[in-house]
């Protein structure tokens, strides 16, 4: 009993620890294994799921799948007959091509025969034709043969004499018909020319004036040349430099020359020295103060100058700019005449043709004052004055006419317009008349020995004269050589090789004299 007490004291809590323990470790041993039990249920109910919605894919996509079969099938289908459709149609028309290729064919095969025909045919006419040449070969052989028996001259030699009567024939007829023609012609056209130029410079009248290419500055005294000079050469050398130009200081008492291909530098050159030699202070800040100033004095000359050619002519909108290489053209001369005078009267004699013609007066003085507009830059631009005159034309947008004008008023290119024939008439004109222009002794000397020379050249010819500074060439003839149609024919080959061969301001009239004398001693 003591012991079960005790027991009961004592075991009791160790009992109540072993129950615990074991209820602990069976809890330890059953939670896991729950929760694996329950994890394994929860995998198992989702790979239900799973099985059950792959299933539902699965047969989706195999509905899907049938009815793409099913679309693509009707698809192919269609494409299948629309193919066959094809391939029907192209079948008909190879079929409908065989039939054309066979009816052309059968058509090739009968024209084929046809020619085969013909060409036995033309056979047997060209066998026939040549027995037939053959034959009359050998009359005509006979009847040559005879012929020459006959006349004592062989065949060739017949063929020449025929062939040089009917050149010399011929080219009297020529020359007859050429002579009537222009004889005609003169008749007609030279009435009204002779009134419409007489009329037009009738109407105008300028003065005749004549510029130099080199400047001359007078000196007060040798003294100045010095001073011109200044220590050890500067003021020379900063004249030279600013300027642009070359100073030649000889032996010429009280005289500087001024040289320079430029003549707006050699303008401003002078008058610079002008103004230096007045002033007197010659050194080279103030020389450098007078070239500014006279170089603003020109421009403005120049800008002024443009704009009272136009007023003058009465030309409305003329660029600006285009006007200041006009008023340069006063600086601007060509064989000793002003560029600007001579434009200047283009310009009115243009306006007076054109205004009798019935067209466009201002227009025609407007093509006539820009003729020669290239000059004012030709020393500065590559290419001749025609050349540079056309291009400032277009870039300045001037007219067709004007244009055209500027490049056909030396024959370069044909001109398209009566304008255009009027300004290079008027040019002529105004170029031409006497004192207009002065000439270099040595060119003058030259063009009359070529003139003289092209007249002897020819046979018949026994003496020429150049006459009227060369304007008027007179050929005498020998009258036994040349006739009366043959010396019409000699003036035109001369007036032809002169155009072709020389180079000469104005006309050149060639007159061919020929006279024959008889005579005879009464006694």
């Amino acid at each position: 009993m003591l012991v079960l007490d005790v027991f009961k004291d004592v075991g009791l809590p160790i009992i109540c620890g072993i129950v615990g323990l074991l209820v602990g470790g069976a809890i330890i041993f059953f939670v896991p294994f729950f929760k694996k039990q329950r994890a394994q249920n929860n995998a198992k109910k989702i790979v239900r799921e799973a099985e059950i919605k792959a299933e539902h894919i699965t047969k989706n996509a195999q509905l899907d799948g049938k009815q793409a079969v099913y679309e693509l099938k009707q698809e192919a289908n269609k494409e299948i007959q629309e193919r066959k459709q094809e391939i029907s149609n192209l079948e008909n028309k190879l079929s409908q091509r065989e039939q054309g290729i066979d009816r052309r064919d059968a058509a090739l095969i009968q024209k084929e025969n046809t020619l085969e025909e013909k060409n036995e045919t033309l056979n047997r006419r060209l066998k026939e034709l040549d027995k037939k040449e053959s034959a009359l070969q050998t009359k005509i052989d006979g009847i040559i043969a005879e012929l020459e028996k006959v006349a004592q001259m062989s065949v060739q030699e017949a063929r020449d004499e025929l062939f040089a009567r009917v050149e010399s024939k011929i080219s009297k007829e020529i020359a007859l018909y050429m002579k009537n023609k222009e004889e005609e012609a003169k008749e007609e056209c030279d009435e009204k020319a002779k009134e419409l130029l007489g009329l037009a410079l009738s109407k105008y009248s300028q003065e005749v004036t004549t510029e130099k290419t080199v400047s001359v500055v007078a000196l007060p005294n040798d003294e100045m040349k010095g001073r011109i000079i200044g220590r050890e050469g500067r003021n020379i050398r900063s004249l030279e430099q600013l300027l642009g130009v070359d100073l030649i200081i000889d032996d010429t008492p009280e005289v500087i020359t001024i040289s320079c291909f430029n003549p707006i530098r050699r303008e401003i050159a002078r008058m610079s020295l002008e103004a230096l030699i007045k002033d007197g202070r010659i050194q080279p800040g103030r020389i450098e103060e007078i070239v500014e100033k006279c170089k603003r004095e020109v421009e403005e000359t120049i800008h002024k100058t443009g704009q009272e050619v136009a007023f003058k002519l009465g030309l409305p909108r003329i660029n600006k700019e285009l006007l200041d290489y006009v008023g340069r053209l006063k600086y601007r001369t060509s064989y000793g005449q002003s560029a600007l005078d001579h434009s200047i009267e283009v310009a009115y004699l243009s306006g007076i043709m054109a205004a009798e013609l019935g067209l466009d007066q201002n227009l025609a003085k407007r093509a006539g004052l820009l003729h020669d507009i290239g000059k004012a830059v030709d020393f500065e631009m590559d290419g001749s004055h025609v050349e540079i005159g056309a291009r400032l034309a277009k870039k300045y947008g001037e007219p067709d006419v004007v244009i055209n004008s500027i490049e056909s008023h030396h024959g370069d290119v044909e001109a398209k317009s009566v304008i255009a024939n009027i300004v290079q008439a008027a040019d002529t004109l105004s170029a031409a008349r006497p004192g207009a222009r002065s000439e270099i002794l040595e060119n003058y000397i030259k063009r009359i020995e070529q003139l003289e020379e092209i007249c002897k050249s020819y046979e018949g010819v026994y003496q020429s004269y150049a006459m009227q500074s060369g304007r008027e060439l007179r050929v005498m003839v020998i009258p036994e050589k040349i006739d009366d149609v043959a010396a019409f024919k000699l003036a035109k080959d001369i007036k032809e090789r002169i155009e072709n061969e020389m180079t000469y301001p104005g006309q050149i009239k060639v007159s061919v004299i020929r006279e024959y004398r008889a005579v005879e001693t009464a006694k």
